[in-house]
C-alpha cells in the first residue's frame, strides 16, 4: 500500500473529523437563527473575530466529545515498525495509515493529538470555574467591606502570587509533598467554595421566603455535598471518606494534583480582579439605593454588584482558560503531575522534542493544536470585550 501524499493526508484528516463538522454546522445554524434572543452569546455572531475564535474553541470542544469516534488507533498502541514514521505512512498490515505519522514509540500522533484535547477540555474549564468560585467568594466581601478583611485576604493573595508559578507547581507535585497528602487537603478546602457560593446566593435571594430557601439549601447540601465528598475522596489515599460502591466520581491522584494546583494559582488573580471591580462599583448610585432600601450586604454583592461586573469577568474567564491551557501544557512538558504516557499535549510535545532532529511532526502537531485552542480563546475574549463595550 502506497503512502498518502499531502493531499491525501488532508482529505483523510478532514474525513476523520466528520462528527465535529456536523456539530459545528448545527451549532452555528441554531445560533444564527436565534442570536437576537441569546443575549451576549448571540452578539458574538455580529463579530467576525468572535466567530472565528468561537469556531476554533468549539472545534476542540467537539473533538474532545467525539474523540472516541475520531481516533484511528489506540493512543497507547505501539507498532515498532512505525517509530518516527512521517505523516501518511501505511501500517505494516496495510489496514490503514498513521495520518500524522508515528512517535518515538510507534504510537499514532493523530490519535494522541485528538485524545489529548479531552485532557485539556476537561481540566482547563473546570479548574478555571473553581478558581472563579474561590476568587468571587473572597473578592466580593473584600472589596465591599474593606478594612482588615480586605487587608488580610489581599495579603494572602499577594503571598501566593509572589511565588514563581513553575516553582510552586513543582513543590505541589513532587512525590514527597504528594505523600504527605497536602494536595488532597488543599482540595478539601478549595472544593468547598462552589458549595459556599451557592448557599450564599440562595440565602441572599430567597431570604424572605424561608420555606423555598430551606428546600433549595437542603438540595445543595445533599447533592453538592455528595459531589464534594466524591471528588476529594479516593481509595488508598489520605482521604477515603466514601466507599467505592457509592463513590461514582473518580478523579485520579495525578489529575487531582494538577487540578488543585491550577485552582490554587489562578484564584488569587481572580480575587484581585473581583476586588478591584467591587471597589469601583460599590460607589455607584444603585448600590447606595439598595443600601437605603435596607437590602442585606450579600444580596447587594451578588445581585447588584456581580451582574454589573459580568462583562470583564466573562472576558477574563476566556483568557484565563487560555492561560490554564498553556499552564497544563507547561506542566506536561516538564513532566509534572500527569503520567508520562498521557496523551496531553504538553507531555506529547516533551516526548517529541527529544528526537526533533530526526522527526519534527511528533512535537509540531500537538504544539499547533495547543496554539490553535489558545488563539481561539484569545479571539473569543477579544470579541466578547468588543460586544460588552457596546452595551
Amino acid at each position: 500500500m502506497e503512502n498518502l501524499g499531502s493531499g491525501g493526508i488532508i482529505v483523510a484528516v478532514v474525513k476523520q473529523f466528520w462528527p465535529v463538522w456536523i456539530a459545528l454546522a448545527l451549532t452555528f445554524a441554531v445560533s444564527f437563527r436565534f442570536k437576537r434572543r441569546l443575549g451576549l452569546y448571540g452578539k458574538l455572531f455580529d463579530s467576525t473575530i468572535a466567530m472565528i475564535g468561537f469556531a476554533l474553541v468549539m472545534f476542540w470542544v467537539f473533538t474532545a466529545i467525539f474523540a472516541d469516534m475520531i481516533v484511528t488507533y489506540d493512543v497507547l498502541a505501539q507498532i515498532s515498525q512505525m517509530k518516527n514514521k512521517v505523516p501518511g505512512t501505511a501500517t505494516p498490515d496495510g489496514a490503514g495509515w498513521y495520518l500524522l505519522g508515528g512517535d518515538h514509540l510507534g504510537r499514532d500522533v493523530f490519535s494522541r493529538m485528538v485524545m489529548g484535547s479531552r485532557v485539556v477540555i476537561i481540566i482547563a474549564p473546570f479548574a478555571t470555574v473553581f478558581a472563579f468560585m474561590v476568587g468571587i467568594t473572597l473578592g466580593l466581601p473584600a472589596g465591599y467591606y474593606g478594612g482588615r478583611l480586605d487587608a488580610f485576604l489581599s495579603f494572602l493573595a499577594n503571598l501566593i502570587l509572589a511565588f514563581p508559578v513553575i516553582l510552586l507547581f513543582y513543590l505541589l507535585v513532587t512525590r514527597e509533598i504528594v505523600e504527605t497528602g497536602v494536595p488532597q487537603y488543599m482540595a478539601v478546602v478549595l472544593f468547598l467554595f462552589p458549595i459556599a457560593f451557592l448557599l450564599v446566593l440562595i440565602n441572599s435571594r430567597y431570604y424572605v421566603t424561608p420555606v423555598l430557601r430551606n428546600t433549595l439549601v437542603l438540595a445543595v447540601v445533599i447533592v453538592g455535598g455528595y459531589i464534594y465528598l466524591s471528588l476529594v475522596s479516593e481509595d488508598g489515599t489520605k482521604i477515603a471518606v466514601l466507599p467505592n460502591a457509592i463513590d461514582l466520581i473518580h478523579m485520579p491522584g495525578n489529575i487531582l494534583i494538577v487540578f488543585v494546583s491550577v485552582v490554587f494559582v489562578n484564584a488569587p488573580t481572580v480575587f484581585r480582579i473581583v476586588r478591584g471591580i467591587v471597589l469601583d462599583i460599590k460607589t455607584r448610585d444603585y448600590v447606595a439605593a439598595g443600601q437605603t432600601r435596607g437590602e442585606r450586604p450579600w444580596y447587594i454583592m451578588i445581585w447588584e454588584i456581580l451582574p454589573n461586573a459580568r462583562g470583564p469577568l466573562i472576558v477574563d474567564f476566556c483568557l484565563r482558560i487560555g492561560y490554564t491551557t498553556i499552564l497544563l501544557g507547561t506542566l506536561g512538558f516538564f513532566g509534572l503531575g500527569l503520567t508520562p504516557e498521557s496523551p496531553d499535549w504538553g507531555s506529547t510535545i516533551n516526548a517529541g522534542r527529544k528526537l526533533i532532529t530526526i522527526a519534527q511532526h511528533p512535537a509540531i502537531v500537538p504544539a499547533l493544536a495547543l496554539m490553535s485552542l489558545v488563539l481561539g480563546l484569545n479571539l473569543l475574549a477579544d470579541g466578547l470585550r468588543e460586544e460588552s463595550l457596546k452595551d
